[in-house]
């Protein structure tokens, strides 16, 4: 483990108590972590990581060109809507951190889908005023958001590319045309859901005539994709907001059977990327800067390490109950405050500067105990929004880091909410389900209005966490982030903590086993050595359960010259460069 210099084995007030006592004496026999047996990726000049190697191959093309990291980005993020359809595309939205090495400045883009002008807060009521069941919500254009990715990148790209744009589509249009490769992680998702063949399009282009999956190796090539990619390449983002591929995706809303949706070609004209200031806060000797609502990711991310930042951290094992006890604790605390003040700041106010306040936060962590858990945590601030209820989050979503040989960072977590969307295909892509991230009911059971209710225009709440990690001169330390749905943060968070706390390199710090707390149950990744650690945790009241936790994690660290990559196991990421 790494231990800071000067540190204390025991520091006061707060933690004498805590790591002098219960912590210390549960670290004799607990589990450590053991060296990834991949090592990190390495490189000098440049690097990408990414979830398919094919889109690293593509972004790894461009940075050898000259290309800068928002160029690599826009060609990997095209070819990864190819080969990760399920995951993330130009049917979809995506959250971009930039840092800006010259500067050493981070810049937010936010690309999140808007619900159409049309809707209602009532949309995803039955004709009895109650919520909708999950899934028949989802599936079928009600659920679909106005795209937002294309235009986030295309704004990113005028202030931040290098090369043509046209010139970063080639790539994927080389794919689409000649075909890729069906890998083991689509096949097994197509195989696995039940909804791909409710529509003729997806129902063609996923399976065979038979109905059975495409196989694992099958080459599957999509020309309706080859020719979206060259209209926009030729004609920018505009190429999709307007003309035959808007009226594609309206069609397909409009017209999905069972379950329309209410987007017009207005919809699509007016949606607007937005250039946000990001949420940055000191962790330890770093600065570590997450995007801004109307995604949840980085205010709960940085209340989850400041609460954090009251315990000497270094001194835990990592797999250790106190480790887990420890953070998921802090998890439960940030994740009351989510669930009650986190929206779209343009249409709800949401209170970050309290949220992260330091004072707040170290009030936060003094609730956290040595030998019992909190169990339900409540929300700390006297705000009265509505309580969000429960629903489900299906983790989907990419992510991927770029460094370019100018220095300059790009953390992006790009998503079509759960695995293959709505199921609606338009002009070769799948169209998104995000507006089944907002809450289902406009009021909790006390008549409150709830901050992420449904409303025209609006951007529905996320979790995801791109990140970037400063060290004490600005200069670029750490780049991560993971899909994931709400577990995105808890997956986020362990991997910065054993990172900057623990020492570990970057693959590493992925490989390590995954646990989440969201205010409820603590999830164990099943199969590995925290599996261990279920009575000590119950012991302290922990609802404990086991579950596969699939994060998809990616990321990129700089230490001296030296770049190292990191692409998570649980997928088929690879990190490359040069």
């Amino acid at each position: 483990m790494h231990h800071r210099k000067g540190g204390k084995s025991c520091r006061p007030p707060l933690v004498r108590g805590f790591l002098c006592g219960f912590f210390l004496s549960t670290l004799i026999g607990m589990p450590i972590a053991r060296a990834a047996e991949t090592p990190p990726a390495r490189a000098t000049a440049y690097m990408i990581a990414a979830a398919n190697p094919l889109a690293v191959r593509a972004g790894r093309e461009i940075l050898r060109a000259g290309g800068s990291a928002i160029d690599a980005a826009i060609a990997a993020q095209m070819v990864l809507n190819l080969v990760e359809p399920q995951s993330s595309g130009i049917g979809g939205g995506g959250f971009l951190l930039y840092y800006e090495a010259a500067s050493g400045t981070v810049t937010a883009y936010d690309g999140r889908e808007t619900a159409p002008a049309a809707v209602t807060p009532e949309l995803f009521l039955d004709a009895d005023g109650k919520p909708m069941a999950f899934w028949d919500a989802v599936v079928g254009g009600r659920s679909v958001g106005v795209p937002g990715l294309l235009r986030m990148l295309e704004m990113a790209h005028r202030a931040h590319g290098r090369l043509a744009w046209a010139s970063l589509f080639a790539p994927a249009i080389r794919l689409a045309d000649a075909g890729f490769p069906v890998s083991p992680r689509l096949n097994r998702l197509i195989a696995e859901d039940r909804y791909l063949k409710r529509f003729a399009a997806t129902a063609a282009y996923f399976y065979d005539p038979a109905g059975n999956p495409r196989p694992v190796g099958y080459l599957l090539r999509n020309p309706a994709f080859a020719e979206t990619l060259r209209r926009i390449a030729r004609d920018g983002a505009d190429a999709l907001y307007t003309g035959p591929i808007a009226a594609a995706i309206v069609a397909a809303v409009r017209g999905a059977t069972g379950n329309p949706g209410a987007m017009t070609l207005d919809d699509l004209a007016n949606y607007r990327a937005k250039r946000r200031a990001p949420v940055c806060a000191a962790y330890r000797r770093w600065q570590v800067c997450g995007m801004p609502p109307p995604t949840s990711g980085g205010v709960a991310t940085l209340q989850i390490l400041g609460i954090l930042s009251q315990f000497d951290l270094a001194a835990l094992a990592p797999n250790s109950t106190a480790a887990v006890h420890l953070i998921t604790e802090a998890s439960r605390l940030a994740f009351a405050d989510r669930n009650r003040f986190l929206g779209d700041p343009d249409f709800v106010p949401v209170p970050v500067d309290r949220l992260l306040a330091p004072d707040y936060l170290a009030r936060r962590a003094r609730l956290i105990g040595p030998d019992a858990s909190l169990g339900k945590a409540v929300p700390g601030l006297p705000i009265q929004n509505g309580a969000m209820p429960h629903q489900p989050a299906p983790p989907s979503t990419t992510h991927m880091v770029v460094v370019d040989a100018a220095g300059n960072v790009v953390s992006m977590t790009a998503s079509i909410e759960s695995a293959f969307g709505s199921r609606l295909m338009a002009a070769g892509f799948l169209l998104n389900n995000e507006l089944t991230d907002f809450s289902f009911r406009p009021r909790d059971d006390a008549g409150r209005l709830i901050a992420n209710r449904v409303e025209p225009g609006k951007r529905p709440r996320s979790s995801m966490a791109p990140t970037i990690i400063l060290d004490r001169d600005g200069g670029f330390a750490v780049a991560l982030g993971s899909p994931g749905g709400s577990r995105i943060i808890g997956y986020v968070v362990k991997a910065l903590i054993a990172t900057l706390d623990w020492g570990l390199d970057i693959q590493a710090a992925i490989d390590l086993p995954n646990f989440v707390n969201r205010n409820g149950p603590t999830d164990l990744e099943k199969g590995t050595v925290l599996e261990t650690l279920v009575l000590a945790l119950r012991a302290l009241g922990h609802e404990v359960r086991v579950r596969s936790l699939v994060s998809g994690l990616h990321g990129i660290a700089r230490r001296g010259g030296i770049l190292t990559g990191g692409a998570d196991p649980r997928r088929e990421g690879v990190a490359a460069g040069d």
